[in-house]
């Protein structure tokens, strides 16, 4: 049982700087990326590449206002990227459950022999 994975998506949430852009986005609601780059350790330059990897995956939308443009973070994406982790985290919840029952099989076996 293999959880579907939006390798793509997962790539652009899985840099903390853009990460922190949704975190913020989420707090403060829409924003630009001179706004964002006041409150993060990199250049404005650098935000508006990281806004385009987020507008790609469809994490944030672009609202046009003047020269600069407006992001919010788009809800039912995110939704999508959660249960995406959710799924991905129970999958490997059962694997570990397995691997944890295999471990105790193999010692209570080691455990038989040594003793007898």
């Amino acid at each position: 049982m293999s959880a579907a994975v939006d390798d793509e998506l997962w790539s652009a949430i899985g840099d903390p700087i853009r990460r922190t852009m949704i975190d913020l986005l989420l707090a403060d609601g829409p924003g630009t990326a001179t706004s964002l780059s006041r409150r993060l350790p990199v250049t404005r330059q650098a935000v508006s590449k990281h806004l385009a990897v987020l507008d790609r995956v469809g994490l944030i939308n672009a609202e046009p206002a003047g020269r600069e443009r407006h992001y919010q973070v788009d809800e039912a994406q995110l939704a999508r990227a959660v249960a995406q982790l959710s799924a991905v985290g129970s999958t490997w919840d059962a694997r570990l459950r397995r691997i944890k029952r295999i471990a105790e099989t193999i010692e209570r076996h080691r455990t038989n022999n040594q003793g007898g």
